[in-house]
């Protein structure tokens, strides 16, 4: 019989490292909620605007417009005109307002040089608004 000491094995340590992983998965939710949810919170707001008598919508710009055929003849507001006459016509459109918009109507065998001039053209004259018209494809 031996007297003596009696080894004792310690026990397990406690674990002092915080899981990260349930927060991370956490925060995650959460960023995927306020992605989702911050567009409808923005479009949300619905206002009673006061009414008013000098309040009226800006009326639509002007527009001048311009057709080029098959040939390259160019039309302005229907008429036919030359390159001299359509560079003064515009001119007078920009002196009389400069925001006029210009309403380019091409045919699709006209050459794009011929376009060109035109676009020149009109920005010579201090018009740069130009928008392209063309058909719906069906």
């Amino acid at each position: 019989m031996a007297f003596g000491r009696l080894e004792r094995t310690t026990g397990p340590q406690p674990m002092s490292d915080i899981n990260m992983t349930p927060l991370v998965d956490v925060m995650l939710v959460l960023v995927v909620i306020l992605i989702i949810t911050a567009p409808l919170l923005a479009s949300s707001i619905h206002l009673d605007l006061p009414k008013a008598q000098g309040a009226k919508p800006n009326d639509a710009p002007q527009s001048v417009t311009v057709v080029l055929d098959k040939s390259g003849q160019a039309f302005l507001d229907d008429k036919p005109a030359s390159n001299e006459q359509l560079a003064e016509r515009l001119a007078q459109a920009a002196k009389a307002n400069p925001d006029t918009e210009i309403q380019l109507r091409a045919d699709s065998g006209v050459a794009y040089g011929r376009v060109v001039e035109v676009m020149g053209a009109a920005q010579k004259a201090g018009l740069n608004r130009i928008g392209f018209v063309a058909d719906p494809a069906k």
